[in-house]
């Protein structure tokens, strides 16, 4: 039994002590290649002007006309408000992407006449590109900017979220 505790114990040590090759990773490329405290803007669609966001990395980019656009599946989202002055107003959503290959997007527009933020949440990838069938979760906090005084309401993808004073 000693020489059984014996060789166990050696054994065990050569496993720990040895270094196992981990696979190769490719490295971790920031979505947003601007300077960290430059203002990222959406570019305009359908006519409307986009809101101005501090370090938005999910803003959607110049090669995206090449990607194809998909839904994205939310499962959560709700506003998270700072007391602050100016009002600090940060959209939080978690949800699913359709497969790891996508990538999230997320277009704020102005609010309208009726103080609405209008918020478009979406996915884009490249449709040539062969990718596991599997959802891939998500979750973002994403900064509203700096908004006027007033009662606003913010909409995701046609459903509201919720309301706050600013």
């Amino acid at each position: 039994m000693k020489y059984l505790t014996i060789v166990f114990t050696i054994a065990l040590l050569i496993v720990a002590c040895t270094q196992v090759p981990m696979p190769s990773q490719s490295p971790i490329l920031e979505p947003n290649t601007l300077p960290p405290d430059a203002p990222v803007t959406s570019p305009p669609q359908n006519g409307s002007t986009p809101m101005e966001t501090p370090d938005m990395t999910f803003a959607p980019k110049p090669n995206d006309t090449s990607l194809s656009r998909e839904d994205v599946f939310i499962n959560e989202s709700g506003l998270l408000i700072r007391e602050s002055f100016p009002s600090q107003i940060t959209l939080s959503l978690s949800g699913d992407l359709p497969t790891p290959c996508h990538e999230l997007r997320v277009e704020i527009k102005e609010p309208d006449s009726e103080n609405k933020i209008n918020v478009e949440v979406y996915s884009v990838v490249d449709p040539d590109q062969v990718c596991i069938q599997v959802l891939e979760p998500f979750q973002a906090n994403i900064d509203l900017g700096t908004i006027p005084s007033g009662h606003y309401t913010v909409w995701v993808n046609g459903e509201m979220v919720g309301e706050f004073d600013s």
